[in-house]
């Protein structure tokens, strides 16, 4: 088998089954995709999880047979009762068993916020190892070495060396949000007053990046604490905060909004459920997401701004998937509404007690 960190970075649905045709691993993708913990699905006949044109069973016989990868393209997969899906179905021999990798044309619209942001952290923090340990000593030496350079120039070519120097910078300043993201400490959870951590996101939104805007408060006082790490939060609610300001590009409206949703509920990595009604929502006026990058918005590296790292909205996912939440966005022009979904701090306290308790 595979590292389990390059396993579980994986972006896309990937499964390992036996010579059986039972599955033995399956990462985390793939547990969103087919909506099973991989508890669930370890054991399961994977022929009878997939329906795919000709019969899985038949490809996975042509796989072994010929002991060489067999693709499916634009193939049709069903999984259950639910509609077809188009994608890429990809099969290899792998130690007497079979990996498929499955690329749907339209992963959005299988895989929750909350999945999404398990491929995303997952990718990011693999991301952040290459790149800190690849990239950034050695763009260090390129900056010194241009500004000694520098020193016995003028004219044009002081302007190249410096252009060299300030470019370098800011890589090495996205290299360092990278590692941020990929270094980030487990939360140290605790019960916290959600408007406590809303006040402290406005103060601070007002006195800078958001000065040119109004933000409006709507706040449900009667909402109990939720069992989450103060800063971390805090976080979440100054990058929803950014990103709404960036998004209204000179001046507009963000309303931040709490409320109580009893109806509520995620699927935890251990096949368990649990209730998140605790609602926080940023909502801003500005022009909406572009359509091109909704369905990946929150993977690293996605930005509809120029020169946008696309790291903020993939740490807010991070973040509140740790804390046992849900994330989601509904957009459209003139209205862009962000939702964190929590879980109260006596539910999930009970829930972590009874789990050490087994």
């Amino acid at each position: 088998m595979t590292d389990p960190d390059i396993w579980q970075a994986l972006p896309m649905p990937a499964l390992v089954t036996g010579p059986d045709d039972r599955v033995v691993a399956a990462n985390g993708p793939a547990e969103d995709f087919l909506n099973r913990s991989a508890r669930a699905l370890t054991g399961a006949m994977l022929p009878a999880l997939l329906t795919v044109e000709g019969g899985l069973a038949n490809v996975m016989a042509r796989v072994r047979e010929r002991d060489s990868p067999v693709t499916l393209h634009d193939t049709a997969l069903r999984i259950g009762r639910s509609p077809d899906i188009r994608c890429e179905l990809h099969l290899a021999p792998l130690g007497g068993g079979i990996l498929t990798l499955i690329s749907p044309q339209d992963l959005a619209s299988r895989v929750d916020r909350a999945g999404q942001s398990r491929s995303a952290a997952r990718s990011a923090i693999g991301m952040a190892e290459m790149l800190a340990h690849e990239i950034k000593n050695p763009l260090a030496g390129i900056t010194g070495a241009a500004q000694l350079i520098s020193m016995n120039l003028s004219g044009e070519d002081l302007e190249l060396t410096e252009l060299i120097v300030t470019e370098s910078r800011r890589i090495v300043k996205l290299l360092e949000q990278v590692e941020q993201f990929g270094d980030l400490r487990a939360p140290e959870r605790r019960a916290v007053n959600l408007h406590d951590v809303l006040d402290r996101a406005r103060r601070s939104a007002l006195v800078g990046f958001a000065s040119h805007m109004t933000l409006v408060e709507e706040y449900d006082p009667s909402l109990p604490p939720t069992w989450a790490d103060p800063d971390q939060l805090l976080q979440v609610v100054l990058n929803l905060l950014k990103n709404a300001a960036q998004a209204a590009d000179g001046s507009g409206r963000i309303t931040l909004r709490t409320f109580y949703d009893m109806t509520l509920r995620v699927r935890r990595r251990d096949g368990t459920g649990g209730a998140v009604p605790l609602q926080i929502e940023v909502t801003d006026d500005g022009p909406g997401i572009p359509p091109e990058i909704a369905g990946n918005l929150f993977e690293p590296f996605v930005s509809g701004r120029e020169n946008g790292t696309g790291l903020g909205l993939a740490l807010v996912s991070k973040i509140v998937h740790e804390h046992d939440g849900w994330l989601s966005v509904e957009s459209h022009p003139g209205r862009t509404v962000f939702r964190i979904s929590l879980p109260r701090a006596l539910d999930d306290l009970k829930n972590n007690t009874q789990s050490l308790e087994g």
